[in-house]
This record gives C-alpha cells, structure tokens and sequence, in this order.
C-alpha cells in the first residue's frame, strides 16, 4: 500500500490469533503494521510479530527491491512489533538501528544483545535525516511501555504513532473503526490516560495529515475525529449519554431487577441503556462500556461474605484503569447478610471524581414491592 510517493506500508495481517495479548478476543485478527520511508537513505519503521517474519521481508523486499535499509527504527518493544529484529539483522547487517536508550536495554533481555555498532540512540526532539524526509522523534514513556517513541515527518506531515491510534481487526476485514479502537485503548492503553494527554499536546503542535499506527488502518481523513476520542478517553471524559448495567445473578433475581430497572429507566426518558451480564459477555466489552457512558450500575449478590466473582473481576479492571468522572449506583442481593454494596463501594475509594446514586436497591433473596419502589426511584435519579 503507497501512503505517499516515498511511503510504503510493508506489515502483515494475522487470522491465526484467537487471543491478543492473551485474553483479548480478536475475531478478526489483528495487523501488524510496519513502515517503510524511500528516500536518499531507506527506513524501515518496526518489525511485526513472530511467525510472520519472512512474509514481512517479502513486503519490505516489494517495496525496494535490491536495495538495503540503511535504517531500522524501534518505536515500541513489545513483541508483535520487535520480534523480528534479530532476523531484519540477519538480512541487512549494514543498517543501523535507531531507537531510544531504554529499548537498546531491552533489545539486550530480548535478544542478548544490545547491537552496540549498530544502534543510534535517540530521545525528544532527536532528529535523523533521510534526504527531504527530516525526522523528528519525540518520546512517549508509558503509551504504554516506557520506551516508546514516536515520530514526526516533517516532508509528508506523517505521524508514525507506535501503538497510539491503533486498534483490533486485521487491515482486510471493513469494520467500525471506533469500537474496535475503544476496546483496544482502553483495554490496553487505559490506565496510562495522564502519558497520552502529554503526547496529544506535543502532537497538537504538529500539522499531521496522515497517522501511521502500528495497528489498524493509516488515518488519512477527518484526524480531528481520531484525535477527539483520544482526548476523552485519555482524560476519562464521557463519550456518550446513556446508562450502562452491569450485572451478575446466581438464581435469576437480581437479574429480574436489572430487567425492572432497564424498562424503568427507558420509561423515565433514558434513550440509551446497555446491559451485560458479566459471567456471559466479554469483559473487555463491558470494561469498554463503562469508559464510555457517563452513569454506571453494579448489581450484584453476596458471595461468600464478599461479592460474586465475576463482578470484582469487573470493578478489578475498572479501578486498575483509574477509572473516574462517572455517576455509580448499587443494587445488592444476599439472602441473609447482605455486604455487597459495601464491598463495591470500598472497592472503588480511590478512584476520583466518582458520585454515588443516593438511591440504592437492597434485595433479600427475592424481588420485593419495597424492592419496585426502590428501583423506581433509582431510574428516576438516573434519568435526570
């Protein structure tokens, strides 16, 4: 794929993986993106992801031929982006490798060396000229490794963004690109909102056209859609209006709850409400939902003196991703020693910016009348 006159996309796409970093569903694959930049001097931006080495060399071969590299640059670390740097080493062992001092370490515990003739290290506001393409390096500590690099083209207006823009799906499967990427970024980038703030606003001083991430498509149109969703998912901000339950149930009565309150909240003038049942639906699903709209409930029962399992699975992942600026509401089930609310409650105390409903539910066993005002009340407080 040309990206401009001298930009080539030269990464592979993955259907064989079921599970990305191990526990994130990918029913469309995964792309593995790598750069090449064709100018007096030939760069190559990352490697992809072992097992795809050889086919990666065959579209970097595409590109230029017989010519060689005389750069290789490490943005990011993690394996499915550095895996085949050893073997791009093997096939062009003139090129130099570019990359910040904190990778040169890991490429040591990776590969049992550090390519101490060959390695260029760079940090923020480094430069490295390839002829007309001037580029700039500024680094991104914690978005998500603390390594990372990304890099400006000054001739193209290229943003290479290591992982940040990036998202589930192979790049030959059509799908929406923003829920694939809110589920990739809060999944995997989430709790480091802080570290993506600082990289916007140096990016913000930048005229980008065009973003290179290491997955996912090439942006080419309408950047400010792109750059807005990271702006609010990296300050924990609301992306939609709308009410999201969470839930578990043992015996099918604090899911009737979470159905009366579902009908309530609809009849109270909520337009979007959003159900998922936590021992069913995928978590990252849910996690990713909970990032998104603006108010929350947990409903759950007590469970072995503490909460259902699933249910602080659920909360674990919130709070592990600073989660804040939300509305919660509890509704707890226990048939004699009800704790879950404040279980629930004491699991987010940390979290900032966080307002609980003043109306709560608290069911003994079964659905009560007491019970239907209790929810009524909380649909009404919620639908405001």
């Amino acid at each position: 794929m040309k990206i401009s006159n001298d930009i080539f996309y030269v990464g592979v796409n993955d259907h064989e993986i079921d599970l990305f970093e191990g526990q994130y569903v990918v029913p469309n694959g995964m792309a593995y993106n790598s750069y090449v930049v064709i100018d007096e001097k030939i760069a190559v931006f990352d490697t992809v992801s072992q097992g795809f080495g050889e086919e990666w060399l065959e579209n970097i071969k595409g590109v230029i031929g017989d010519k060689a590299p005389d750069y290789l640059i490490v943005q990011h670390m993690e394996p499915d982006h550095s895996a085949n740097v050893m073997l791009f080493v093997e096939e062009y062992p003139n090129a130099k490798i570019v990359s910040s001092s904190k990778a040169f370490v890991m490429m040591k515990n990776f590969f049992g060396t550090d390519f101490e003739d060959k390695k260029v290290v760079v940090g923020e506001n480094s430069e490295l000229s390839l002829g007309k393409h001037d580029l700039v390096f500024l680094t991104a500590p914690m978005v998500h490794w603390p390594e990372v690099i990304v890099t400006y083209d000054k001739a193209d207006k290229v943003l290479f963004s290591a992982d940040g823009f990036g998202k589930f799906g192979a790049l030959d499967i059509e799908e929406d690109w923003a829920c694939e990427a809110r589920r990739y970024y809060i999944g995997i980038v989430g709790k480091y909102g802080a570290q993506v703030q600082s990289l916007l606003k140096k990016a913000s001083a930048l005229d980008i056209q065009t973003i290179c991430p290491l997955h996912g498509p090439v942006l080419t149109e309408n950047l400010g859609y792109y750059i807005n969703l990271y702006d609010i998912w990296s300050s924990y901000g609301v992306e939609s209006e709308g009410v999201l339950i969470c839930y578990t149930s043992v015996y099918g009565n604090t899911k009737k709850a979470v159905e009366i309150l579902e009908r309530k909240l609809k009849e109270s003038g909520c337009e979007k409400v959003v159900v998922n049942d936590l021992a069913r639906c995928d978590m990252a699903e849910a996690v990713e939902d909970a990032f998104r709209y603006g108010k929350i409930v947990l409903a759950t029962t007590t469970y072995n003196g503490e909460i259902f399992p699933f249910m602080r699975e659920f909360i674990n992942h919130l709070t592990e991703r600073n989660f804040a600026n939300r509305k919660v509401a509890f509704i707890e089930n226990g048939s004699w020693a009800p704790v879950a609310t404040k279980v629930m409650k004491g699991m987010f105390e940390k979290c900032k910016n966080l307002t609980f409903a003043e109306n709560g539910v608290k069911i003994m066993s079964a659905v009560s009348q007491e019970n239907l005002e209790q929810l009524e009340n909380l649909a009404k407080e919620l639908a405001l």
